[in-house]
């Protein structure tokens, strides 16, 4: 018979789980308020983007993403509260200045034939790098501490995946001629330059490093 007074392991013998993450409570509101700022920013860009881009299947592809990064903001505004008595309006702010030029030149391309440009930015730029930052995120926090964060963060990147696969491949049946190519890598080498300013999504940081 188990002895009822003898010390227990805090977990089941299978769970090997540690307690502290990488991010304290006002990391962990602060990289979420980046988050949330940057899904609106992109749920705008790619909705402004519907009305204008002149190939039907473009435009159902972006009218379906829009609106999973809207859920995705509405995700991480749920949580600010959460992680303590917090506005989350004050908390939703882009990481740096570096970052509102990033959205400002990934939306600079507006006319019908720049269908190239608008892809490039969001899905070999903006979105890779989402997945980068939750990714990190998701493996340095604790599963004790931080679980709703973690279950926001894995529905969220199975959206970015699926998101930058359709757009992908959508780019690859749009580029064409080299011209084209080379179309989208200049513009990727200008918006990285900025991103790379930036930090990233959440800024300086955003993988660590710091």
């Amino acid at each position: 018979m188990a002895d009822p007074f003898k010390a227990r392991a805090p977990f089941a013998p299978w769970d090997r789980r540690t307690l502290p993450g990488l991010f304290d409570v006002e990391e962990t509101a602060r990289r979420v308020g980046n988050y949330k700022w940057a899904e609106m920013k992109l749920f705008e860009a790619l909705g402004g983007w519907v009305a204008t881009v002149p190939e039907l299947d473009v435009k159902m592809r972006l009218g379906t993403h829009c609106y999973h990064h809207a859920w995705h903001a509405e995700l991480w505004h749920k949580r600010l509260p959460e992680l303590r008595e917090m506005n989350p309006d004050r908390l939703t702010v882009p990481a740096n200045d570096a970052m509102v030029r990033f959205v400002e030149a990934m939306t600079e391309p507006e006319a019908p034939d720049q269908t190239i440009e608008k892809l490039t930015g969001v899905y070999r730029v903006f979105i890779p790098r989402f997945i980068a930052a939750y990714t990190y995120h998701l493996n340095g926090t604790s599963e004790i501490t931080d679980a709703p964060t973690i279950r926001s963060l894995k529905l969220i990147l199975q959206d970015e995946f699926d998101d930058w696969r359709d757009g992908e491949m959508i780019l690859q049946s749009l580029i064409e001629t080299p011209e084209e190519a080379a179309r989208a890598a200049s513009h990727q080498q200008k918006l990285e330059s900025i991103m790379i300013e930036a930090g990233g999504i959440a800024g300086p940081g955003t993988l660590g490093g710091m």
